[in-house]
Parts: C-alpha cells; structure tokens; sequence
C-alpha cells in the first residue's frame, strides 16, 4: 500500500491523526531483513508493525502474502480489528481456537492477503491443506517472549519451514530477546528497534503501596476498590481458584465487578471484555490471561492483589494501564509478612477509608440479542429498532458488540427491564431476536 494511502485510513478508521515516535520509525524501515521490536504494552504496537506491513503489499495478487502469528486468541483479534479496518483493497482473516472450523475455511474460499492467526490455528490449517503459505513474504511475531513462556515454540517453528519466501520478519516483545529463534530465514540485514524505555509508561504511571493487616486481603481489597474514583479497574490474583474467591466477595460486597481466566469457554472471556468495557462491569478480576492482548480503553487503575511472580508479570499487568499518553494507578496490596520481589517498587504508601466521593459505580445493563452479522442485522439495525421500539433515544444507547451470531448492547440500567418486555413481541429486520439481560 501507499504511505499516503495508509496514513489516510489510519486517520480516518482508527481516529489517529498523528503517529507517535516508534510508529514514525517503523513506518521508515528498509522493508527487507529482520527487525526486533522492543515496547511495552499500550505503546501503539500492534499499529507500528501494522504499517511496514501494509507498506510492503502490493495489489492482491490471489496468494497469502503476510502472516501474522499471535499467542492468544484475545491478542489475534485486536491486531485484526487495527489491520482490517486500513488494509483497503486487501482481505484480512483471523483464525483462532474457539472459533468454528468451517467459518475459518469459508473464509478462505478468496484467498487472503493477511491471516493473523494463533500459531496452533495456523499450523491446523495447514496440516488439513487449507492453506498455501509458499507466496507469504512478510512474517510478523507478536509477543514473540509471550509465544514461547506459553509453549509454542515447536508450532511456530512449524509454520515458518512453510514459509519458503519470507523477506521480510517483524518480532515484538515488551522485554529485551535473548535469542533470536532458529528457524527463521536467515538475513544478513537485521535492525533492533528498542523502546523499552523512551515509551514505558511509568512516567505516568502512580505505583502505590496498599499494607494489608490480615494475611487475608479481601476487605483490604474492598476498602480500597471503594475508595477510588470512578473508572475502569483490573484486580490481578495468581490462580483461577483466587479469581473466582475474590469476584464472589466483591459481588457480595455490592461492587460491580466481572471475572476472567483461562479456564471460561472463549465466549465468556468475549463478554467479560466487553462487559468491562461498556461500563456494566467496571472492575474486572483477573489472571496474568488478562495482562495481555486485550483491547480495553481507559483504564484507570491496576491492582495487585497478589504479587506477580516475574518481573514480566509486573511489567505486563502495570502495562494495562496509563497507556498513549493517559495517566493511571497501579496498587500494590501486601502483608506484613510477604518477600516484596526487587522488580516490585513504589512511589507512596496508601490506607484506604473505604468511601469516595466518585466511587466506582454502574448505571449500565448489557443486553444480549441472540442475532448478528450472519443474519444480516448491522449496528444501524440495533440502534433503530430501540429507538423505534424500545422508545430509547440516540444517546442513551451506548456500545454495540456485533458478533456472528449475537450482539451485545449497552443501554442504561433502569431501562433494562422495561425494553426486555416491550421488546419480547418486536421483530427486529423482520427477524425474532430473543434479549436477555447479562450478568456480570
């Protein structure tokens, strides 16, 4: 694509009218070779390589010309929702666990240009002969540092020995790379572009210390979630069985909170995202899952309710918050007797009173339509039929997740209850759509 083209659909699609520093030197690299990306979480990676990418396709030309490897399907689809919207003229597809086969192959019924895909996705298809990834000549890995504390090592070695024609290579990590992988095609032109430092977040970033003065940390916990002002909150806990511990304590405690781990169904993960989001759930607890890959705007604080057990973990959960240019807060909850790690630091000691004068609260309820894209309903259909029918106005209608099959609705909680009613008879595009409250 053309520089000026991109730099237009960037503006335009993604509401960037100006690239920040890294993203200005990856736009200028030699597109050949390999290149190391070294930053943070919430720096604007995924743009910084989006861009060389795109600049190095021509028109399409009926082969798979650029793939993009990612550890999770959470990570897969963010990267997919920057790329697709300023790949114009270029069919961009994502493939991950969770979602159905057969769509993944109908999609390939025109050949892509782009597949961001997770590396056991990927290596799936090619082991059906979904694929022919001999024309691919650009080769992006996300989060390579994630991809290998996950064990993917042997999928992505995989893949790549069926990428005979890759030139060009794009790594990202948020933390310096040891060891460059193996089975990569060799280069005799490699470039490290490192903004590990000048992009970090910490200088907007507040850590706090939060001393706990029982071994159990709940009402700690809950003291302090009432004292902050409203906004969005991550809780980081080290276990499932903790996550869950600490979400039902918060739920019985009256706080508007949601949960995310590793071991609910893909779906569910989808929601609680959104649910975070849209305000209905405005504090999320949370493995180290949740650390990475997600695509959640404002937030405004992290806690730590467990320590994280690697500097990485601490440098990816701080890095949910206080991302662009956005100050953020990051509270540490410890125990008299707790080993505080050496990477752990923070700037102030904090007791919180458990009130605030803004506390974090919820006038928001998710509605769930049981209807999609693949039944032909847009975000404009949702929006009419609950003005037409629901008698809500405009701006009372917040965020919409359309999905395949389903649609997710923010609108204002004391009209939840009403609009299920009224809504029960109504036909939305002459389609019956069955609407549900969401639970948090």
């Amino acid at each position: 694509m053309k520089e000026k083209e991109l730099l237009s659909n960037i503006n335009a699609r993604l509401g960037i009218s100006e690239l920040n520093e890294m993203q200005r030197r990856m736009a200028g690299l030699q597109l050949k070779g390999m290149v190391t990306l070294i930053a943070p979480t919430g720096s604007g990676k995924t743009l910084a390589f989006a861009i060389p990418l795109l600049k190095n396709l021509g028109p399409s030309d009926g082969k798979v010309r650029a793939v993009v490897m990612a550890p999770s399907r959470e990570l897969v689809m963010q990267i997919f929702e920057v790329i697709r919207p300023i790949a114009t003229g270029l069919k961009t597809v994502a493939f991950y666990g969770g979602h159905p086969m057969q769509e993944e192959v109908n999609s390939l019924s025109v050949t892509p240009d782009i597949i961001v895909a997770t590396p056991g996705r990927l290596l799936d298809h090619i082991k059906r002969g979904n694929l022919d990834l001999s024309g691919v000549r650009t080769l992006v890995l996300d989060e390579y540092d994630k991809a290998l504390e996950l064990g993917f090592a042997d999928e992505m070695k995989r893949v790549c020995k069926k990428l005979t024609s890759v030139s060009f290579v794009i790594l990202t990590s948020a933390t310096p790379l040891f060891e460059l992988p193996d089975y990569l095609p060799k280069s005799t032109r490699s470039e490290l572009v490192d903004f590990s430092a000048s992009t970090s977040p910490r200088r907007q970033m507040q850590i706090v210390h939060v001393p706990s003065p029982s071994r159990d940390k709940l009402d700690t916990l809950i003291d302090l979630l009432r004292s902050l002002q409203d906004g969005r909150v991550i809780v980081f806990a080290n276990h499932r069985e903790s996550v869950e511990r600490i979400h039902a304590a918060l739920r019985k405690a009256g706080l508007p909170a949601g949960l995310y781990h590793g071991g609910l169904e893909q779906n569910e993960r989808e929601n609680a995202v959104e649910l975070l989001n849209n305000g209905t759930t405005p504090i999320l607890v949370s493995t180290d899952l949740g650390s990475r890959g997600l695509d959640i705007a404002e937030l405004s604080a992290v806690v730590h309710y467990h320590l994280p057990p690697t500097v990485e973990a601490w440098t990816h959960r701080n890095g949910r918050t206080a991302r662009q240019d956005a100050n953020g807060e990051v509270y540490v909850i410890t125990t008299e007797d707790e080993n505080i790690p050496e990477y752990v630091e923070w700037d102030r000691d904090y007791v919180p009173q458990g009130h605030s004068a803004n506390p974090i609260e919820t006038s928001t309820a998710t509605l769930y339509f049981n209807v999609g894209k693949k039944e032909k309903i847009s975000r404009g259909d949702i929006v009419g039929f609950l003005i037409a029918k629901g008698g809500l106005e405009a701006g009372q209608i917040g965020r919409i997740a359309l999905r395949d099959h389903c649609a997710l609705v923010a609108v204002p909680r004391s009209e939840a209850k009403r609009l299920i009613k009224d809504l029960a008879p109504e036909r939305i595009k002459n389609t019956r759509a069955k609407i549900t409250l969401m639970q948090g």
